[in-house]
């Protein structure tokens, strides 16, 4: 197998403020799963304008995270997503960029929890076989800290190969999916991690 893209590593404070903008993580999410869209398309994917959608495309843009690519009718050029994935890697010590880190986290669980309630809410419009082949899995594990890095490493390496600005062999009938993956120590209730 080829040698996998890697993701952009976000160390800049201002960089994951302007990533935990709503809009603007919807915006980058949406092109990373489907491919170059125009700002029309994307303002009816993510329930905004038009214009509103340009603007903070634009704003991406000045960080690298999309560009401007070639269109098919030569009117309105689409945007597309310029990376494969983005790490915040651990978090900061410095208070401002670990702010910013949270907000990242927080806006990207928020996006994962609607895509969630949307396959939830139209679960009965699916095809049988997509209803059957989604999964919402939950697991208590038991493992050393060396266990879980290991364990998420090889998750990513059995996932990154379908992520879809890699897949280039998709077949005919793939659809875009969703797949979200946290993995950490259990806090309970008093803020103490759970012990064995």
């Amino acid at each position: 197998m080829t040698e996998l893209p890697p993701r952009k590593r976000v160390r800049d404070a201002e960089l994951m403020r302007a990533l935990a903008h709503p809009l603007r993580a919807a915006l980058l999410y949406y092109l990373s799963a489907i491919g170059p869209r125009t700002a029309s398309e994307c303002a009816e994917a993510v329930d905004s304008s038009a214009s509103n959608c340009s603007w903070h495309l634009r704003q991406l843009a000045q960080f690298g995270l999309v560009e401007r690519t070639d269109g098919t009718d030569g009117r309105e050029r689409p945007w597309r997503a310029t990376q494969v994935g983005l790490e915040l890697g651990e978090l900061d010590s410095d208070p401002a960029v670990r702010g910013a880190q949270l907000a990242v986290v927080g806006t990207t669980l928020a996006h994962e929890q609607l895509l969630t309630q949307r396959f939830l809410d139209t679960t009965d419009q699916l095809d049988p076989e997509w209803r059957a082949a989604g999964s919402l899995s939950s697991y208590a594990l038991t493992v050393t800290a060396d266990e879980l890095k290991n364990l998420v490493e090889a998750v990513d390496a059995l996932i990154r190969p379908y992520v879809s600005p890699i897949r280039t062999d998709a077949p005919a009938a793939a659809r875009h999916v969703h797949v979200g993956f946290r993995a950490f120590p259990r806090i309970e209730a008093d803020g103490k991690p759970s012990q064995r």
